[in-house]
């Protein structure tokens, strides 16, 4: 396990560190944006760090960002580490501790909202839909099981909660009034677009994407796909062949950890459990597994794009 990094110090201004991100200011126009091996579980950060976890989500974001190419705008700038030190030599020094895990990105006024699709019901859709058969306060139709598809796919925004507290379901009318009507029909069209893409290349690889999320933010006067995009921590990916209505599903992600904190006699507040190695191997194994599935390629043979925007 000594491969993980559980924190990034760079030699740069730390303009943020979330539960599994470490923001850097590259300069007034440019962020890095460092993923760490952090894992969480209950909205509390655990105290062993999963390797290869934020190579993962670096470089899956990257491999959609370059299918995605053309039809998205995105924040994107560069991922490949000689890209990126060849744009700012003085990242050199310390691309051991960044290299594969780190995106450069162009700086955005992030919209405050969190572009949420549902796919299929599951998580705290289908825990509101059991209690009142509605999502976001809006009715669904009835009958529905747990797991099971919605059809069409329904575009389910969110507040962006503060650090430490839980995002709240909000509906499409509410948005509007956050953000106005031009901009909220925008986003959920693209939001539908996106997921109707990843759903249809993770189909391919036997992958179902039962639900994900996406955040925008704007620059210049453009609206630009931000963060992380379509990753085992942003979205539901659940093992075609496991699948099943009426029940939960196994997911490719951290679903070992979230299993073995559900054995113990733990109120999901601070301090954490420390996690056992072999459910840290699992977790990792997970990670791993899913990059595979999707991208065709084993994580440690995979050469980050090229691509980027140099505008």
């Amino acid at each position: 396990m000594s491969d993980a990094v559980h924190q990034s110090d760079l030699d740069l201004p730390l303009l943020h560190r979330g539960k599994v991100r470490d923001v850097y200011g590259v300069d007034d126009e440019t962020l890095l944006m460092v993923t760490s091996d952090r894992v969480s579980a209950f909205d509390v950060v655990l105290p062993q760090p999963v390797p290869h976890k934020g190579e993962v989500l670096t470089l899956i974001t990257a491999w959609w960002l370059e299918q995605l190419e053309g039809q998205v705008d995105h924040h994107l700038i560069a991922v490949d580490p000689d890209r990126i030190v060849a744009r700012h030599p003085e990242l050199a020094a310390s691309r051991d501790v960044w290299a594969r895990r780190s995106m450069l990105v162009h700086k955005t006024e992030p919209v405050l909202v969190e572009c949420v699709v549902r796919g299929y019901i599951s998580g705290s859709a289908w825990k509101e839909y059991k209690q009142s058969g509605t999502l976001a306060s809006e009715p669904l139709p009835e009958g529905l099981q747990e797991s099971q598809k919605l059809e069409p796919a329904i575009f389910s925004p969110a507040t962006k909660a503060q650090e430490g507290e839980h995002d709240e379901n909000i509906t499409f009318g509410q948005t509007k009034e956050i953000l106005g009507d031009e901009l909220a029909n925008r986003l959920k069209e693209l939001s539908l677009q996106i997921y109707g893409y990843g759903r249809d290349v993770a189909e391919g690889s036997d992958i179902i994407l039962a639900d994900t999320k996406f955040e925008f933010g704007h620059k210049d006067g453009r609206l630009l796909l931000i963060d992380e995009v379509l990753t085992p921590d942003s979205s539901r990916f659940w093992p075609k062949e496991s699948y099943g209505i009426g029940r939960g599903q196994p997911s490719l992600d951290k679903q070992p950890v979230r299993d073995w904190l559900d054995t113990l006699d733990w109120d999901k507040s601070p301090p954490p459990p420390d996690l056992p190695n072999e459910v840290v191997q699992a977790a990792s194994d997970r990670y791993k597994e899913v990059f595979q599935r999707l991208t065709g390629t084993a994580l440690d043979a995979y050469v980050p794009p090229s691509f980027g925007d140099d505008r």
